[in-house]
């Protein structure tokens, strides 16, 4: 590292820069006689303005700043899976055993352990011509996960030589290739790459297939696929953190990146001790064989938040190139928006709405953008899921950070604080959550589920719209007014409710629900409709129906039938049919008594 400049003024974490103009945009530079991590981020006449990721406390004028001559760049290899890192990709272990409980400033921390020895297999051979993207080795990163170490973008070459199998360090060198233009290139099992730069790939695909998750609410009303983007907003005590820890632990991705951007400390904390200890329900391996944690807390430094995010969509983006499906959680995106409100106040730059930069937009749809279902450079087929927190203050929908971000998304599960308050989860409110993908969806749903599951769904969704309308007039006048037929929208509506859309995540049954089961509990649930609408024509009051308990049963269907075994649904539609004929007979028994 070479010193260029000095520092001639600070202001939190931005770092003022003069006596030099050999520094470029997006630049990595250390900082001081600590050597703080910072990055380029302004270049002007006579100044350049560095944001540092670290604590800014006690740096002085004058103090010198060493150039790296690298964009800020991650670290890609085996080891991220299972690690636990900061917000630019320094493993929390390492800064544990070398500054304790308090992260020290300074502290020169290896992204990626060079100490362990991995099993190796070598899979290209002399001779053999590499492109960009190839894959030239393999290792067990995990059991679950293989690492396949491939050649970084915008590299081709000969192979003159490999390596036998067998154990390296990341940093050993496995392979070695001449380029066109004669030049030897050395490969070790890493490769680095600039944070803020999107990884390219050959070819952006339909999104045609759900991420399937097991919570109702989402996969039957508002799904999302793989390569998707979707928000929740909620405000605080709604269930964004909960719902995204189901989703990491329940969801058909092969690999999850969490990201705690800019929580508070104890959540964090409780993240850290809580994803350890949980076992992968498909594999019955421990989860954390196939997850990312990056943690930043509220109380760190604000720049790091800024880079958190970035540093997750980087590894996920490593990981669907090798051909895995890869969901990403962001919690949440209005603490990053705030860093970047912070740095531009910072920069006396023109605030916008609500003092966010101008460029707030801009910054999200390059984020939301990342996600994608795609074909790699390597002919693999590989996805990264974006599933992003809001926490709108107050719980004000019309923020900027929730409104800015529904221009880029196209599913929005907006979680409601008198569903959480009544213990309704998810918190998911039916009304005002919306998925676009359903008709790129649809055609899966039919050949994979059943094909009159849309028109069910369209069917369940228009009971809870007009239940939604007829509670105005309950308000006002109450229920017994009411004409029959709209009593029976209220008590079916009640059942989807109660019986399908609210879960329990503490039930090892209702925890997670297949697919299928989630058809056969919409499908029985509209043949009760159907059934009763039928008898209400004739008729019979809804109580005289209520007073059969069938609806109580099926609210409870959710705990009594199992997952693997369906038998049970056809009990229930004998019985239904049957419940025609005897909810009929005993009115009528009823009627003589009367007279």
């Amino acid at each position: 590292m070479k010193q260029k400049g000095f520092i001639s003024g600070v202001n939190g974490p931005v770092v003022t820069v003069s006596g030099t103009n050999e520094l470029f945009m997006l630049e990595m530079v250390h900082v001081g006689h600590l050597k703080l991590i910072g990055e380029v981020i302004g270049i002007e006449s006579g100044r350049i303005i560095i944001q540092v990721y670290e604590s800014t406390t006690g740096l002085k004028i004058g103090e010198p700043i060493f150039s790296t001559g690298e964009p800020m760049s991650l670290m890609l290899g085996p080891g991220i899976i299972g690690g636990v890192f900061d917000g630019i990709q320094r493993p929390l272990e390492t800064l544990l055993e070398k500054t304790g409980s308090f992260i020290g400033r300074g502290i020169d921390a290896t992204n990626l352990s060079t100490d362990k020895l991995w099993d190796v297999e070598i899979i290209a051979k002399v001779g053999d011509y590499l492109i960009d993207g190839k894959i030239y080795a393999t290792v067990v990163e995990t059991e679950l996960v293989t690492h396949k170490v491939m050649l970084r973008p915008n590299v081709e070459g000969e192979v003159i030589s490999v390596v036998d199998n067998g154990k390296y360090h990341v940093n050993d060198i496995v392979v070695t290739i001449k380029d066109p233009y004669e030049e030897i290139i050395e490969l070790s099992l890493v490769q680095y790459w600039p944070v803020r730069q999107p990884r390219p790939f050959k070819e952006r695909k339909a999104l045609t297939k759900p991420l399937v998750t097991g919570q109702r609410v989402i996969d039957t009303l508002f799904p999302i696929p793989k390569g998707g983007a979707a928000a929740i907003p909620g405000g605080f005590g709604t269930g964004k953190t909960m719902t995204q820890h189901q989703l990491a632990k329940w969801s058909d991705a092969d690999i999850i990146v969490y990201i705690g951007c800019g929580e508070r400390g104890n959540e964090i904390a409780e993240v850290l001790e809580d994803f350890p200890e949980l076992i992968d329900p498909k594999s019955g391996k421990p989860l954390m064989d196939r997850t990312v944690l990056i943690a930043n807390t509220s109380n760190m430094p604000v720049a790091a938040r800024e880079a958190s995010i970035y540093t997750g969509i980087t590894i996920a983006e490593y990981y669907r190139d090798m051909g895995y499906h890869v969901a990403i959680m962001a919690d949440s995106t209005s603490r990053w928006a705030e860093a970047l409100r912070e740095i531009s106040g910072r920069l006396e730059e023109m605030p916008a709405e609500e003092g966010f930069p101008a460029y707030l937009p801009s910054r999200l749809a390059a984020f939301y953008e990342r996600a994608g279902l795609v074909s790699t450079l390597n002919d693999k087929e590989g996805s990264v899921t974006i599933i992003g927190a809001v926490s709108p203050q107050g719980g004000d929908f019309s923020e900027p950070v929730t409104q800015n971000t529904k221009r880029f998304i196209r599913c929005f599960w907006a979680l409601d604080r008198s569903l959480a308050y009544s213990r309704h989860y998810p918190a998911i409110h039916w009304l005002n959550s919306y998925s676009e993908y359903m008709n790129d969806l649809e055609p899966w749903y039919k050949e994979n589920v059943a094909p009159e599951f849309i028109d069910i769904r369209r069917e369940m969704l228009a009971l809870l719209q007009e239940e939604s309308s007829l509670m105005e007039i309950v308000k006002l006048i109450g229920a017994d007014i009411l004409p029959e037929e709209q009593k029976l929208i209220l008590e079916i509506s009640k059942l989807i409710r109660l019986g399908f859309l609210q879960q329990n995540a503490f039930n090892d049954i209702d925890t997670y629900v297949p697919i299928l089961k989630q058809f056969k509990m919409m499908e029985i649930i509209i043949i009760l409709y159907n059934t009763s609408k039928k008898l209400v024509t004739r008729g019979i009051p809804v109580s005289q129906l209520r007073k059969t308990g069938i609806f109580d049963e099926l609210i409870k269907m959710k705990y009594t039938i199992n997952n693997e075994d369906f038998s049970q649904f056809d009990e229930f539609k004998k019985r239904i049919e049957g419940f025609y004929t005897e909810v009929t007979n005993s009115y009528k028994g009823f009627e003589r008594v009367m007279k």
